[in-house]
């Protein structure tokens, strides 16, 4: 099978494309015939250095979700997932491949009328940005304010909040992504790469949903009212924001950081399945920005780490 490899942390051209021999599943795995695969900010990082603070190291086949269908069971494992359409769910390991082993634990079906790239673009987005809307509670007439807002993510969670009925305020960089932000329903969009843009936000705000980190993500911290709620879960800019949780305290500030979404299997499958089913019914839509051949996957991770995506970036093998 094609898939890419990694064989030594550094930039995107790390990524090569090589021939494997072809998986074989295990006792409670299936082999997934990948259609489309998702991609997220974090694996550039990873690529460039991080993977030891994920237990990843090279030679790896990068790559934590992916949606496609089931070709092969191993033992223990019903036969009649054959042919069927899944979603490999984070957790997966190694899904910029062709082919791909993935626990049974993992499997989420993909629901009729939904496109495999569409379930892929909802992997690993939809069930955190589920997680968290669901963790932090956004009520009908709250301020929300949402840093990255124009990302893979951060478009998910513009739409979670304006169905809740909140004054939504998303935040990005350039006007390309300003426009998609108003596009999905937010009130305000905000371009936090021109000076003073906290003041742009128009007042405090009930709620951060911090896609960021970093400068931008304690800027944002800044406008939380006291009794407020923050879910502070991304780093793209270079760290997660560096929140004092003694200062939230003391201004009541519910804060809930990367570790609250981090969630076992059975919570990774539910929050999947109940995204997939909202894209399924036509209340949630992923916006998917570009589609890279597999090999091109260099190409995909550049586009990442330079800003050019609004949206999601897939993989087609």
């Amino acid at each position: 099978m094609r898939a890419i490899r990694v064989d030594g942390y550094g930039g995107p051209e790390v990524l090569v494309p090589v021939e494997l021999p072809d998986p074989v599943p295990g006792p409670g795995e299936v082999l997934v015939r990948a259609e489309a695969v998702d991609t997220i900010f974090v694996e550039t990082q990873i690529r460039g250095g991080w993977g030891e603070s994920f237990g990843i190291h090279p030679p790896y086949v990068p790559g934590g979700a992916a949606a496609g269908t089931v070709v092969a069971v191993g033992e223990g494992v019903d036969p009649g997932l054959r042919g069927r359409r899944m979603v490999a769910a984070p957790g997966t390991r190694g899904t910029y491949a062709e082919l791909v082993r993935v626990p049974v634990e993992f499997l989420v079906p993909v629901p009729d009328g939904l496109e495999a790239a569409e379930a892929a673009a909802l992997a690993h987005d939809g069930v955190t940005g589920s997680g968290i809307v669901e963790g932090i509670g956004i009520e009908a007439g709250e301020r929300v304010l949402i840093l990255g807002a124009a990302g893979g993510m951060g478009t998910l969670l513009v739409q979670f909040a304006v169905a809740a009925g909140a004054y939504v305020v998303g935040a990005a960089r350039g006007e390309r992504k300003l426009a998609l932000i108003r596009e999905l329903g937010a009130d305000l969009a905000v371009d936090y790469a021109e000076p003073g843009w906290t003041e742009a936000v128009g007042g405090p705000v009930d709620v951060l949903l911090d896609g960021v980190g970093g400068e931008l993500g304690l800027a944002g911290f800044g406008l939380v009212r006291d009794g407020g709620r923050v879910s502070a879960h991304g780093a793209p800019s270079g760290g997660f924001t560096a929140l004092d949780p003694a200062r939230a305290q003391r201004r009541g500030i519910a804060l809930r950081g990367i570790a609250e979404v981090q969630y076992p299997p059975e919570e990774i499958t539910r929050l999947a399945g109940f995204a997939l089913a909202e894209a399924a019914a036509g209340r949630l839509r992923p916006v998917i920005a570009r589609r890279f051949p597999l090999a091109e996957a260099a190409r995909a991770h550049r586009a990442m780490e330079g800003r050019e995506i609004p949206g999601k970036a897939l993989l087609i093998p």
